[in-house]
């Protein structure tokens, strides 16, 4: 998908067995560890258990290791959870997941602010956001599709970040600083946090809070900023890199412009009247402010590994507002009732450099020689959901779950591409913004589903479970955009709007399986199905005719729609201990059909960003994890995957690339390219894996700890059909990162160092190689290369009381 689609698109920018028996996750407080301290417990399946005794593929994190590793968000879990590719795109937004390689849209160096493909939770309500770990007792990421128990954007899995529960009979409170240089920055970092836990009555009501700031200072200049723009000029001194005079009187430089500002907090009012009745109210908030992209422009220009072209500075403003009510009643011990209200407001701002767009596209806007372009983004999504399920707690060989969801989101992007200078260089009167192209759409996406699972245990140690989900959603969209220079209004209020509907209904369903040889053997296998709903694009349909010799961005009767895409996944694997526990190991492995992919490419007319239906896929591999503790004071943990994910059937016309890729003889070209059989999907490494070691001694009144923790990402591809579309091998990587600390019950102080011999990597690559090279005199700026943080060594303390 081109910048230009990206941008119009507004896309940039436990339950505990006692027998058969179980009890809902809030009503066992989410505990993160078993009783015997060790094991961490999980409530992926609506249930909780222990890791070991989980009968599907979910991979768990616990708080002491979320510390230990300075995981401070969900940019920094791929490298422990195997079957997950995270390409780390900086603050400016969520960055690009990517669950067991089921990804088919090119790569950006911009990453994402929401993904319908997986769902990522925060507690029980949906929201993809990254929100900061603070407080968090585990995270959990369930591979492979779950359509049954948590139903739309569950395609390729989930991922659910389990917070710690307000304690109603005791006080609790916890600081955590940490300071920190980066090599290539020019300044300090720090984050501090703390946490405070109040039971207001003992025993019915407490109040819980964990609230912090992060600064991180960024590590890639701008040096080519124009000074003043429409007047200044962005290349004064042609195709080599300014200096002197030329580049003083034009351009100036911003030092670290992809640095972070976090403001996070969470809180917490639980009610209870006995454990059969508890009510928790949570309010979360965070704000992120960065200034430019975590990206290099590939030596344009002269610029360097740690330098970004661009002509204006990129700021990002991003803010997210959660508040929620979930309420957990025992009914006559046959059934818990769990209840969760949610409403979340997800707001984006951000500017981006736009020139080369409008330069890519040759609309001759070059022949002013003070040309630039910047563009502005405005989008908020507001949802709000509701879901109810009982879950049985009457004993007996048969347990259940069954439940309802409603779920309605919002969308609304405003859109705005601004040319200084231009109005008056061609005699556009009435044109105070430089305004070249506005556009706005809103969208409301219902969903309504009922759902139910029921497990048989057979005999004490063997389970079948069956599930199945009935979904229905209405999809409409609208919207208008002008083109000011052109003569049209300023407004694309102005204009009477452009949409479309869609509706659908169907049914997912799940069968599994798992059979305890011994406590400490497991067998499992599951076969389960996702979806994803389709729906309008967020584009002006074309008149009829559309008009000619003149600029136009529209859908045409085939683009106006796009349909839902489905998984069909089977697996098997294991669950083992050895060794008197010594050691845990963890396998499977998984073969996943995927149909009628939803893709991103762009308009026929204008370039503008639309999805499309783009055939057939599949994903097999294998995941596995293991840990050993040969002696007490040491444990030796790792984990690897590998994922083949490829398409099974030709796609025509689904790669855009331009004709004239390095020279940009005369006016440009596009054409389009087939994906066929057998090309690899973009965005997923194919090898990933990780290995660390934990030596622990005792030390006064505590431990003396220390961790070595390498990372390995294996190579990805930048779009389908990279070797003929100008896109990019993205090369693999090792990282390392260490940490010495000493702990106790009431502190630790530690120090600690993230890619420790400073490797110079790249995680992902905006646009594609036909966009590299001079377009009439100008030195083109499209390409970019996010990279990796560089060296980041410092100090952490945390006190508890």
């Amino acid at each position: 998908m081109s910048y230009r689609a990206k941008l119009r698109a507004g896309l940039l920018s436990a339950t505990v067995f006692t027998g058969t028996a179980f009890v809902t996750p809030a009503m066992a407080q989410d505990a993160a560890v078993s009783d015997d301290g060790n094991a961490i417990v999980v409530t992926g399946t609506r249930r909780t258990t222990t890791i070991m005794d989980a009968p599907i593929n979910i991979q768990a994190i616990g708080s002491e290791e979320l510390a230990r590793q300075r995981i401070d968000d969900v940019r920094d879990l791929a490298d422990f959870t195997p079957g997950m590719t995270i390409s780390d795109t900086g603050p400016g937004s969520t960055g690009s997941i990517v669950l067991r390689g089921l990804n088919a849209s090119d790569v950006g160096s911009n990453g994402a602010s929401y993904d319908d493909s997986l769902g990522v939770y925060l507690g029980e309500v949906p929201l993809y956001y990254d929100f900061k770990l603070l407080d968090i007792a585990r995270v959990e990421t369930l591979l492979g599709p779950q359509g049954t128990l948590y139903g739309l954007g569950t395609l390729a899995g989930a991922i659910r970040y389990i917070p710690n529960r307000p304690n109603v009979d005791e006080y609790e409170g916890e600081m955590h600083g940490r300071f920190y240089s980066k090599d290539h920055g020019s300044k300090p970092g720090y984050q501090v946090d703390g946490m405070i836990n109040i039971p207001i009555v003992k025993d019915h009501i407490a109040f819980r809070s964990a609230t912090g700031y992060y600064y991180d200072p960024g590590f890639i200049d701008y040096p080519l900023l124009i000074n003043e723009p429409g007047v200044s000029l962005p290349q004064p001194s042609g195709t080599d890199r300014p200096t002197g005079a030329d580049y003083t009187a034009n351009l100036h430089k911003r030092e670290d412009l992809n640095f972070e500002k976090t403001f996070t907090t969470r809180n917490q009012l639980l009610v209870q009247t006995t454990e059969d009745l508890k009510v928790i109210f949570t309010y979360a908030f965070q704000r992120t402010k960065t200034d430019g992209a975590q990206s290099n422009s590939a030596g344009v220009l002269g610029t360097g590994k740690y330098e970004n072209a661009s002509r204006y500075a990129e700021p990002v403003n991003r803010r997210a507002h959660l508040a929620s009510m979930e309420i957990n009643a025992n009914i006559a011990d046959i059934a818990d009732l769990v209840s969760t209200s949610a409403y979340t407001n997800v707001r984006g701002r951000s500017q981006t450099d736009n020139t080369d767009l409008l330069l890519d596209l040759d609309y001759d806007y070059e022949l002013f020689p003070a040309f630039s372009s910047w563009n502005e983004t405005d989008n908020r999504r507001k949802q709000f959901n509701q879901e109810v399920r009982l879950v049985s707690r009457h004993g007996g060989p048969f347990s259940w779950v069954l439940g309802g969801f409603y779920n309605e989101q919002k969308y609304h992007n405003d859109y705005a591409e601004h040319v200084p200078g231009l109005s008056d260089f061609y005699g556009v009167p009435n044109n105070p913004d430089d305004l070249e192209y506005v556009s706005y759409t809103k969208s409301k996406v219902t969903e309504k589903a009922i759902f139910g699972e029921g497990t048989f245990r057979v005999t004490p140690q063997w389970q079948v479970t069956g599930g199945a989900r009935y979904f229905k959603y209405t999809s409409t969209v609208q919207g208008a955009l002008v083109l000011p220079l052109l003569g049209d209004p300023l407004s694309p209020y102005d204009l009477t709007p452009s949409g479309g509907k869609a509706k659908q209904d169907g049914w997912v369903w799940k069968f599994n399986t798992s059979y305890n040889f011994t406590p400490d053997l497991m067998f499992y296998a599951t076969y389960s199905k996702g979806y994803r709903i389709g729906g309008p694009n967020r584009v002006a349909p074309c008149p009829d005719p559309v008009p000619a010799n003149q600029q136009n961005a529209c859908a045409l009767p085939n683009e106006i729609q796009y349909g839902p895409d489905k998984t069909k996944n089977a697996e098997i694997g294991m669950r083992m201990q050895l060794f008197d526990r010594k050691l845990t190991f963890n396998f499977d492995v998984f073969h996943i059909k995927w149909e009628g992919i939803q893709v991103d490419s762009a308009t026929f007319y204008g370039v503008t960003g639309i999805t499309v239906n783009g055939g057939a896929a599949k994903s097999q591999g294998f995941e596995t994890s293991f840990q050993f503790k040969p002696i007490p004071q040491l444990s030796i943990q790792g984990t690897y995957s590998y994922t083949d994910a490829k398409l099974t059937e030709d796609v025509p016309g689904i790669i855009t690339v331009r004709t004239t890729p390095n020279n940009y003889d005369g006016r440009p070209k596009f054409t389009q390219l087939d994906a066929l059989d057998g090309d690899r999907l973009p965005g997923s490494a194919k090898n990933s894996g990780s290995l660390g070691a934990t030596y622990t001694i005792p030390m006064m009144d505590g431990n003396l700890i220390a961790n070595w923790t390498t990372t390995y990402r294996g190579n990805v591809v930048s779009r389908l059909g990279w070797d003929r579309g100008y896109g990019a091998k993205v090369p693999s990587y090792v990282l390392h990162r260490a940490a010495l600390a000493y702990e106790t019950d009431k502190y630790s102080i530690s120090l600690f160092a993230n890619n420790i011999f400073d490797k110079y990597a790249v995680a992902s690559v905006g646009q594609d190689r036909s966009r590299i090279g001079v377009n009439d005199g100008v030195a083109v700026r499209y390409y970019r290369q996010t990279i990796v943080n560089p060296r980041t060594f410092g100090v952490e303390a945390r006190f508890k009381y």
